[in-house]
């Protein structure tokens, strides 16, 4: 979808506080769209669509405990080893 919006301007935005129990979402995000989109029509009562900005954008509000930011740790060198052993060994290279 063609928007005019550059790359830059393309943002996901995630608003919530520590008394309201709904997190909003607003996003150009292919991917979170469609997954949003899909987890709001399987689970209305969590998740709504409340808004489509005619630009790509998409704005949803979600219960607090349905979204989650996962952090990971860079891998160690020899994580990173075990690997690409596995890898070889499991013919994935």
């Amino acid at each position: 979808m063609r928007t005019g919006l550059t790359k830059k301007q393309k943002t996901t935005v995630i608003y919530f506080d520590e008394y309201s129990r709904i997190i909003e979402v607003q996003t150009h995000n292919t991917d979170l769209k469609k997954r949003l989109t899909a987890f709001a029509a399987k689970y209305p009562e969590c998740c709504r669509q409340t808004d489509d900005d005619e630009q790509g954008g998409l704005t949803f509000e979600i219960e607090k405990g349905r979204l989650s930011f996962r952090l990971t740790a860079p891998y160690s060198e020899e994580r990173r080893q075990a690997a690409r052993e596995w890898a070889k060994n499991n013919g994935r290279i």
